[in-house]
């Protein structure tokens, strides 16, 4: 059974394969590329961040991610619970990307999208969500093939939600709450 797979069942979710690439020709204003950029600077970031790390003495597990936000678009990759998105600015987050350094294995997330719900598995450095859309990201759920993974939300007029871990929901479903920011660890 394929990771991708056993990490789907792991969320309880249905694996869904990533965008052909007759999906990134017909993209005229380039978003494809700057997401495979954005795709590519987050998954080389958790392996610099986990080098980071061995070269302290700390444990070499890491996480990065990469959150596109309304009005601002990708905004630079974070890593190990800084915070991606934005608080006090009611900005709605529309799509991330998550990395993890190869002592964590592998990662895979959900997004629960404005007008479409659950989007389906996606892993390893895969988009999540959508760019060019305004749609607004409403929950997330985030699992690791080694170990744990934990995450707080910050929505629309409630806050910072509160840790949820391995597979839980962060955000809501059915309250047309925005996903405002996120912070991540494993």
């Amino acid at each position: 059974m394929r990771l991708s797979a056993i990490m789907s069942l792991l969320l309880g979710l249905t694996w869904l394969s990533a965008p052909t690439a007759a999906a990134e020709q017909a993209d005229p204003s380039g978003t494809a590329a700057a997401t495979a950029e954005v795709q590519a600077e987050v998954q080389a970031e958790a392996q610099k961040e986990a080098a980071r790390l061995r070269a302290t003495g700390t444990a070499a597990r890491a996480v990065c991610y990469n959150a596109h936000v309304q009005d601002v678009g990708w905004q630079g990759t974070r890593c190990n619970g800084e915070v991606a998105g934005t608080t006090g600015q009611s900005r709605r987050l529309e799509a991330i990307v998550i990395a993890v350094s190869s002592d964590v294995g592998s990662v895979c997330y959900n997004a629960h999208l404005q007008d479409v719900g659950w989007q389906g598995s996606r892993c390893n450095g895969e988009v999540a969500g959508t760019t060019g859309q305004s749609r607004r990201l409403e929950a997330i759920t985030v699992a690791v093939s080694t170990g744990s993974v934990c995450y707080n939300a910050h929505l629309q007029d409630v806050g910072w939600q509160g840790s949820r871990c391995n597979g839980e929901v962060a955000g809501t479903t059915g309250q047309s709450r925005r996903l405002e920011a996120v912070a991540i660890v494993v």
